[in-house]
Order: C-alpha cells, then structure tokens, then sequence
C-alpha cells in the first residue's frame, strides 16, 4: 500500500525551509566576509532565519462533539501506532483544546493547564511560558500503549458545585432552562483547561503542528483560541457527520469561528464530511450510495455557500483501520486519501508561497541593496580603469594634473561628509520621535483608561462603547505617527537625492516607513471582536468571565500590533540610510584608491602595460565577490526581486 504523499510532501518542505536557511546564513557570511555587514542587517538576517527555524505547518481541526475529529487524527497522522493514539471513544471525547507539536528542548510530555486557571487574569499565550504552572505527564515514545494511557487524561472531568462551574463560564442557567434541564446541585466540568502534547512522530519533527478543538462550547469561553490560535493556521479542517449533515451548532460554529477566522475566503479551507460509512449499504448498490453521499455534499454546501469541491467525504475510522491493517481496498473506500492529497499538494504549497513571500519581504530589499553597492564598485573600478588605459602617463604634466582633481574631489566629499554627518543627526532626532510615538507609555496610558471604563459598564452596549473607544484612541495614537513619520520620509529622500545629484551616486530608492498596515489589523482585531462578542453564545453567556477574557485578549492582540509599529520602526530608523553610508564609505575608498594608483603609476619604472595589468587584476576580488552574491541570491530564490541588468547572469522582472 502507498499512500504517503502528504508525507512526502512534508518533507519535501522542510528541505526547502532548511536549504532556505542554509542559503540565507551563507548570505550573512558574506556580508561579514567583504565588510557590508551592519547592525541593521544582521538584526534582519537573524529575525528572518529564527522565523523560518521556529516555523510550523498549523492544521486546526474543528467540530462540535461527536463528528470523528479526534478519530481523523489518528487516521491521518498516528496510524502508524497500530491502535487509537489520541482518545476517541464513542461519548468520550477530548475535553480540552489540544495542541500536538514537537518540542526538541522540552522532549516527549503532555502538559495540562487546570481549569480554574481560567479566573485568572493572564493570558493562554503567557502560561505556556511558565512550565511550572502545568501539570505534566512524560511520554515514554516506545510504548504506544503507554502514550494512550497517558492521552486518556485529556478526557478528564470532575463535579464541581454549580457556582464555581458559573464562575468558570461552564455553566449557563439561561440556556439550561431553555434545554429543560433542572438546576443539579453539581456540574461535571473538563479537569483541564488545555493541553500541549510533545512527542519526536517524524511528521512533528519536520514542523506538523496540530491543534484539536473540542466543540462549540471551548470555542465560545475560550477566545484566544478563537481570535488568535484559529486565525494563524495554515489550515481549518471543520468537520461534519454525514449522518446528520449541517446541524443548528454546526452552522453556528462555521459562522462565528470559522468563516470568519479566514475573514469568509475559502483558502487554507476544508469540510471533511466523516462517517460515511453510516451510509455503505451493500444491498442497494453503490450507485445509491454514491447519490447519496453527493446529494449530502450539495445540500451542505448551499447552506455553508461554499464549493462543493471544498468537502470531502470520508470515513475517518475506516481510514484507520485500513491503514493500521495495510488494506489498499479499504483505505481507497474510505476517501481518506484524497483529503490527505489536498493538504498535501495545496495547503503546503501555500504555506511555502506565504514563507517565501516573507522572506522576499524581509530581506529582499537588504539582498537588493547589496546587489547595487556590489555592482556600482565594480562599475566605478571598471570605469577607472579604462579611462586609465587611454592617459599618456609618460606626460607628467597630465598625471600631476589627473592628481590635484583627484585631491580636489576628495576634499570636497570630506566637506560634504560633514553635511551628510548634520543632516544624519536631523535624521536621528526625527526617527526617534516616530519611535517614541508607539511608545509603551502612550499605549498604556491609553489601555489603563480604557480598562476603568470597561471595567464599570453593566452592559453590554456600554461595553461595546468602550471598546470602541479604545480603537478609537489608538487608532488617534497611530494616526499622529503619521505627521512624523512623513517629515522622516522626506528627510531620507531629500538626503538620498543630495548624494545622487552631487556625486553620481547609484539611486537606491529609500525604504519608507508606513503606518497603514497597522491600521488595518487594529481595524481587523475591533471587528473580529465585535462578531466574537455579538455571537449567539457570548450573548447567552450571562458569565462576565469570558466578556473579560475577549477584551484582554483584544487589548493583548491591540498591544502586540502597536509594539510591532515600534519594532518596525526602530528597524527602518537603523537601516533607513544604511545605503546611502555604504556608498559614501566606497566612494571614498574609490578616491584613496585612485590617488595612490596614480602615485604608484607615476613613480614606477615599469611600462604602462604593467601597471595596467596591476590595476586590472584588483578588479578580479570585486568580480568574485559579485559572482558570489549572485550565487547566493539564486539559493535564496530572489532572483525575480533583483533589479539586476541581463549580463549580470540573473533574470529579473525589473530588467
């Protein structure tokens, strides 16, 4: 039996990612190797190259109780075990939002959170820093019967009294009387909170991360998993049981948590329709079973309005045993491999389209601004060197005469050094107001009020005024940015345009900072958190707990993007006249050089030939480091994003 394309796939893209990696270290050797390294760019390179080792293929896979989820896992993923790794049971299923991954430094463990972790005011994203606040289990990798014992913990309750499940946001009377449930003097309640799982499966190691999320009810107390884990995958797999098609919580689910975490596009998107096996009825015939498998798919892709090419039909716990039995028959009946061939060929194919793009975004304009230092020095040795070869330098008068122009143009670049050096301290003071701008004191000052207001509101329209508010206000703090960050943009032109006019310098057009970007996800966050908080379930929830759980985790989500615009800008502030100072720096070793070629050349005894030779010979270092350079950016795959000219042995769409 061979069905291990998205495995193979997998690899694949980590092979990618690391001989991307290796590319872009060797990129950084050679900026130290030939002096062009700065703060600026090495800051950069090591941003980049921790983005890409930390990388990880997310895939969220989501369902209200009893679809299969967790069953799928194992089929996809765990098969291999040769029994149900991940809890599965019928009635028993994973209480708590899990994540799967592989933690080189930390080993093989599960880690739960308790859920009374929940009443504190600290975020998901924090506590996962702090091992100690979890409760862990080790995992011993040989023992698949071990590891299933172990993972039966995350389908752990307890009775607590009524109160404290209220207090917890795990028990709402309003919509208890609605089912017609009487009010039990206990609640039984999930143990635990979440769970990170960590064990070396070979597709974990190549950077597989899988989230599960245990149905509506998580996914509605829980809103950082909602605005910030859902949102950041690769993949949502949303599950459904062919059985009962779209059910009144499904929709629910697909309309508050999951077509929005995609913002409503349909990319990095799947139904899976599981249980398809509930319909396999052997005396009708295959071809009612087949109309009825598509007349679910049609029925329950109008309601989703998506494609009906976006759901796949399988049976998640054939699939399993087909492959825990090597059954080709089975495994191709149970459809699981067609899912497994759409994750394989288009959502790691986007994952590495994204990848690259931020690589081409990141240090694209770094690589292109070494590619034009690199080729201007070799263009200006060039130069020199031919208009060399057509001086008489045997007429004295001519070589003192090319020496005093030379001694003048060098003292006029160390007058202008010194106005570069003036205009470059105008600079520092006007990128440090853009910095101070999205200071940490002016966003606190901002959050700490919004707090107090949040804080005394009694209902939710006055929460929802508050909060408006709050965006209001950054989005007022952003916008005052932009006074000062257009000044500084100006300022890097007018610098960028004084040394291309008065020296011939190679234009390199500035980087410019913008604020826009910042504005647009604050906008993104108020909207996310407004459909959050307008759901059907919020609304229900009576609990302030989660109210307060989705504005801490707006604020924190507000907080990170304005810290961002200050990173950013404290990044474009060092770098922002980085060029400008590498060719100031060349020219003035173009003109020390010229000098003492022309002394060397009119105290020597030798022939014109000979010195000739000499100088075409220190052109053979700046012809290799180019050929070098250029070797690198094809490693890098920048080769569309150099504007390069065509002899320079690259393409370009700029060329």
């Amino acid at each position: 039996m061979r069905n291990l394309e998205f495995k193979e796939k997998m690899h694949e893209y980590s092979l990618w990612r690391a001989n991307l990696i290796r590319s872009i270290q060797m990129y950084q050797q050679w900026l130290g190797r030939y002096g062009m390294d700065t703060a600026h760019s090495t800051n950069t390179i090591l941003n980049i190259l921790s983005s890409l080792q930390q990388d990880r293929i997310t895939l969220a896979f989501v369902a209200e109780f009893s679809r299969g989820k967790t069953e799928l896992i194992n089929a996809m993923f765990f098969a291999e075990a040769g029994t149900r790794l991940l809890p599965s049971s019928p009635g028993r299923t994973t209480m708590s939002p899990t994540e799967i991954f592989y933690d080189e430094k930390g080993g093989s463990y599960i880690r739960l959170l308790n859920i009374e972790s929940r009443l504190e005011d600290i975020s998901l994203a924090e506590l996962k820093q702090i091992p100690e606040r979890w409760t862990q289990l080790d995992l011993d990798c040989d023992s698949p019967t071990q590891m299933q014992g172990a993972f039966k913990e995350l389908i752990a309750t307890k009775k607590v009294d009524r109160d404290i499940a209220d207090k917890l946001g795990l028990w709402n009377e309003t919509e208890a009387t609605a089912q017609g449930v009487a009010k039990p003097a206990q609640v039984e309640i999930p143990c635990w909170r979440h769970a990170l799982i960590s064990f070396p499966h070979p597709l974990l190691k190549e950077g597989l991360s899988i989230i599960d999320t245990p149905g509506l009810n998580a996914l509605g107390t829980e809103p950082e998993l909602t605005l910030n884990m859902l949102p950041s995958a690769q993949a949502i797999i949303f599950i459904l049981a062919a059985d009962t098609g779209v059910t009144k919580s499904d929709l629910e689910i697909w309309l508050t948590y999951i077509s929005r975490a995609r913002s409503g596009k349909t990319q990095g998107l799947a139904v899976v329709m599981n249980k398809i096996d509930a319909m396999w009825d052997d005396i009708s015939g295959g071809g009612d079973y087949e109309a009825s498998i598509q007349s679910q798919i049609k029925a329950s892709a109008a309601i989703l309005k998506i494609n009906e090419n976006a759901i796949f039909p399988v049976s998640a716990k054939q699939g399993l045993l087909a492959k825990v039995k090597d059954d080709a028959p089975l495994l191709e009946k149970s459809r699981l491999p067609q899912l497994e061939n759409y994750l394989a060929n288009d959502i790691l194919k986007q994952k590495r389209a994204i990848m690259m793009a931020t690589v081409v975004r990141d240090l694209g304009f770094l690589v292109n601004e070494s590619f034009t230092l690199t080729s201007a020095s070799l263009s200006h040795s060039t130069d020199q060197l031919e208009e060399f070869k057509k001086i008489d330098f045997h007429n004295q008068e001519m070589t003192g005469k090319l020496m005093a122009e030379t001694r003048d143009k060098q003292s006029l670049y160390m007058a202008n050094v010194e106005n570069f050096q003036s205009s470059r301290r105008v600079f520092i003071v006007q990128a440090k107001m853009l910095i101070e701008s999205f200071s940490d004191e002016k966003v606190d000052a901002v959050i700490t009020l919004a707090r107090q207001d949040i804080t005394k509101s009694l209902t939710t329209y006055g929460m929802k005024q508050n909060i408006r508010k709050l965006f209001d206000n950054l989005r007022d703090l952003l916008q005052d940015s932009i006074d000062i960050t257009n000044e500084t943009r100006r300022l890097v032109k007018a610098i960028h345009k004084k040394f291309k006019d008065e020296y011939g310098f190679k234009e390199i057009e500035p980087q410019l900072f913008s604020v826009k970007q910042y504005q647009i996800e604050l906008e993104q966050v108020f909207e996310e958190g407004e459909a959050f908080r307008s759901s059907a379930k919020v609304t229900m929830t009576e609990q302030h707990i989660v109210i307060d759980k989705l504005y801490n985790t707006l604020i924190a989500k507000a907080k990170a993007i304005i810290k961002q615009a200050h990173n950013d800008a404290i990044t474009w502030s060092n770098g922002a006249l980085t060029p400008l100072i590498q060719q100031i720096k060349d020219h003035k070793k173009q003109i020390e050089g010229r000098l003492q070629m022309l002394r060397k050349i009119n105290d020597s005894k030798g022939t014109v030939a000979e010195n000739i030779a000499t100088i075409e010979a220190e052109l053979a270092p700046l012809k290799q480091q180019r050929e070098e350079l250029i070797m690198m950016i094809k490693a890098m795959q920048l080769e569309n994003i150099v504007q390069t000219p065509a002899e320079s042995g690259l393409t370009s769409e700029h060329s």
